[in-house]
């Protein structure tokens, strides 16, 4: 880069002061644009989602089918680390996802089930209903959504269960009140 000169340095004094200005160095480097030509990165990138839009519900279904699955080897196997670990990530994953691929009630029952998930002492002792209910909620939506009249169904489900989980886990950690304050947050889900 070249150096600027004692010349191209611009000094305005005042009574107490003195200000300094350089050129700037990117004026030469900057190159203008007609308006015409200017590019929309966002209009870009909408387009591109919109392109993809088709291949949301597969990516859905392959999100509920790895939920799904790490629940059956739970039933099957029981409780392990590793399987509790693979129904939450699929559950977050689910919970990250859903809003963005067009099911915002399938992120509050993923958030809910998480929520159990994290909060309860003991996953054995947890009713099998919780989860079994979560799950089939969730398949429920991603296989239901096509339908008006679903999504206010799928909306109220997703509050009821919410409900649910927060009561069983206010319950079994009432002795707990570090996970109280936190199971009596409210969602961090968007609404719909």
């Amino acid at each position: 880069m070249a150096k600027n000169s004692a010349k191209d340095i611009e000094v305005t004094a005042f009574a107490t002061h003195q200000i300094i200005t350089q050129p700037n160095p990117l004026r030469r480097v900057l190159r203008r644009v007609e308006e015409k030509d200017l590019d929309d990165p966002v209009s870009r990138a909408e387009q591109a989602l919109a392109g993809l839009a088709g291949e949301f519900k597969d990516w859905m279904t392959t999100e509920v089918n790895r939920l799904s699955a790490a629940y059956v080897a739970i039933r099957h196997d029981g409780f392990t680390k590793d399987r509790r670990d693979e129904l939450f990530r699929a559950a977050h994953d689910i919970k990250g996802d859903a809003a963005t691929f067009g099911y915002p009630a399938a992120a509050g029952v993923a958030e809910s089930l998480c929520r159990v998930i994290e909060h309860a002492p003991d996953l054995e002792r947890v009713p099998a209903e919780l989860f079994t209910h979560h799950i089939n909620a969730i398949l429920a939506i991603v296989h239901e959504n096509t339908k008006l009249d679903s999504i206010s169904v799928s909306a109220e489900l997703s509050r009821r269960l919410r409900k649910v989980a927060d009561d069983y886990l206010a319950d079994v950690n009432r002795d707990r009140p570090e996970h109280l304050e936190v199971i009596l947050a409210p969602s961090i889900v968007p609404a719909e």
